[in-house]
């Protein structure tokens, strides 16, 4: 199959290619736009621009349901909506240009990698494109505005492309700063994957990335039905179109906060468990609160409120002890209730897991030393 049969069957139709003065101003910008939003991670002006210069560039006919640019990491390539301006490639060709830099690739020049995303087992797609988008928006400037979406209202600098994953994935950047997060999506390494399993576990992070792939198919799924129904005429299939989506959309409300309260009960009892002292107490009191100004909510939404008053009555307690016993030892009171713990679990779970916390601590660090004889 051809590279334009390929394209058309992804509802592609390619119109013309751009000059070289319009490919070279984008990708000036671009680079521009990346060098100037992130210092921090070395990127280097003239090589980016050399790499996106190399680019193919077309204008084409997009899919409704589209971002407006798409790039073809087989072709080496990006397409743009017809109906987009030059400055509007610019913009669009940020989160384009950032997918170019993130392709790791094998001996046989197999892609392996593109940033959050493992190609051989297809996992980290969606929150990869959250990653990519977060950062496309921080590079050209976006500003913080209030959306809804699907009885979900949330604070976002992506009200156009992936708001919902966004808006999760700066919960999970709120513990782990955005320098990890970044690093591997411009890297395509561990980096944000042992730093948030450090702040919560393993297997909350697998959880995590199969919601945001969820997440992404079913308003992938939406978007089909959605263009379906334009074209309906039948009263019983327009009916039944309009039932498939109510039931998506009814199931993308209920995954995003699932997915929103594992992140803030995990991260937050983690923690919780690592205070030590007063000062700690009020850093995480303060954390707690501004929590909320990063969640999704709507009128039916509870569990913020709820957990905020668990926690803060869990927050007396420790004061009260340290207050009278001075700063906890991290080795001590692990079964009392100065620690939040999962009852399933005991104490030797409790130790192996905080064992495995620090191997991923001095991995993460570029420490090599063995040490499995703390078992």
């Amino acid at each position: 199959m051809s590279t334009y049969s390929r394209l058309k069957k992804e509802g592609i139709e390619i119109k013309e290619k751009l000059d070289t003065l319009k490919v070279n101003t984008i990708s000036n910008n671009v680079s521009a736009k990346l060098c100037s939003a992130f210092p921090e991670y070395n990127l280097d002006k003239s090589v980016l621009f050399e790499a996106f210069s190399r680019l193919d560039m077309y204008i084409a006919k997009m899919p409704e349901d589209s971002s407006g640019a798409k790039y073809y990491y087989k072709y080496n390539s990006i397409y743009f909506n017809k109906e987009a301006s030059l400055e509007e490639m610019s913009d669009l060709a940020v989160h384009e240009c950032i997918h170019c830099i993130q392709e790791l690739r094998d001996y046989n020049n197999n892609l392996t990698r593109m940033g959050l995303y493992t190609v051989s087992n297809n996992k980290g797609l969606a929150i990869n494109e959250a990653a990519v988008q977060l950062m496309a928006s921080e590079a050209n400037k976006s500003n913080m505005t209030t959306e809804t979406y699907f009885g979900i209202t949330i604070n976002t600098i992506s009200p156009n492309y992936y708001p919902l994953e966004c808006a999760l994935l700066n919960q999970l950047a709120y513990f782990t700063g955005t320098y990890p997060l970044y690093h591997s999506t411009l890297y395509s390494n561990d980096v944000f994957k042992n730093t948030f399993e450090l702040k919560s576990d393993e297997k909350t992070y697998s959880i995590i990335l199969k919601n945001f792939d969820k997440l992404l198919s079913l308003e992938n799924n939406l978007n089909y039905y959605a263009n379906e129904l334009q074209y309906a005429e039948k009263t019983n299939s327009i009916k039944l179109l309009n039932d498939l989506m109510n039931e998506i959309k009814l199931q993308i409300k209920t995954l995003f906060f699932r997915t929103q309260n594992l992140i803030m009960n995990k991260c937050f009892k983690c923690e919780f468990n690592s205070i030590r002292n007063l000062s700690d107490i009020k850093s995480f009191t303060k954390k707690l609160y501004d929590y909320k100004n990063i969640i999704g909510s709507n009128e039916d939404y509870t569990f913020y409120n709820e957990f905020y008053r668990k926690m803060m009555s869990a927050i007396e307690e420790k004061r009260s002890y340290i207050e009278q016993y001075g700063e906890i030892n991290l080795f001590e009171n692990i079964n009392n209730s100065l620690m939040l713990v999962d009852t399933t679990k005991n104490t030797f779970s409790f130790i192996n897991t905080l064992i495995i916390k620090i191997k991923k601590l001095f991995k993460l660090n570029g420490y090599t030393e063995d040490i499995n004889e703390l078992q």
